[in-house]
């Protein structure tokens, strides 16, 4: 019995890969259920066993396009380097060619966010989901903030808006979704070079406002 257990949930994950493959293509109105057997080289019987109907297909796939997504990589070479600064750089640069190298996955979270307008469950799971993202940027933000403490904290006279660690991890996601949004949108017009040259200017401004001391 547990053999067949691990069984079907393998094929389960199969089917799902496929299914994933065959949104990512093409949509998620091309979803069917004959479309992802076909995919999964399985019959239509077997995808209706573990999927009944095609929304029940659609809501297992949204977490893998969140991850796709809204989960954070950080590849060794940036966790090597040590100024905070200069990691932020590297950390963004490498998220921005991880989500242009391929815009199917942004694409497809764009779709399911469109369905998120109305469906307040799926709604929720992509809210969570950039909320998550936004935490995981921020213990490098907390280490850019204070390394920029000691240099701004004479300069907050100046009645500058402070810098927060929340306020940059913000916008580190929107320089990172921004870039996959505008490779989805003009993938032929759309430098990510020149996005991040602009993006790492931006960020190297930012970090010399003044900045906000926690409590």
């Amino acid at each position: 019995m547990v053999r067949r257990k691990g069984s079907e949930e393998t094929r389960r994950e199969e089917i799902l890969r496929a299914a994933y493959d065959v949104a990512a293509r093409q949509g998620l109105q091309a979803l069917t259920l004959r479309a992802v057997a076909a995919r999964a080289d399985v019959s239509h019987g077997t995808v209706l066993f573990h999927f009944k109907r095609k929304h029940e297909l659609v809501n297992g796939l949204l977490d893998r396009v969140l991850y796709a997504t809204a989960v954070l990589r950080i590849p060794d070479e940036v966790h090597r380097i040590t100024r905070p600064s200069e990691r932020l750089h590297a950390l963004l640069r490498a998220e921005m060619d991880r989500l242009s190298a391929d815009p199917r996955h942004f694409r497809l979270f764009l779709e399911y966010w469109t369905i998120g307008v109305r469906n307040a469950t799926v709604r929720q799971r992509i809210r969570t989901a950039l909320d998550e993202y936004r935490v995981a940027f921020k213990q490098i933000a907390a280490e850019v903030v204070n390394a920029e403490l000691s240099v701004t904290r004479d300069r907050a006279h100046q009645g500058t808006d402070p810098v927060t660690v929340d306020g940059v991890a913000a916008v580190s996601v929107s320089l990172v979704h921004g870039c996959a949004l505008q490779g989805v949108i003009d993938p032929k017009g759309f430098d990510v070079h020149q996005h991040f040259a602009a993006a790492a200017q931006m960020l190297d401004r930012l970090a010399h406002q003044p900045v906000l001391v926690p409590g």
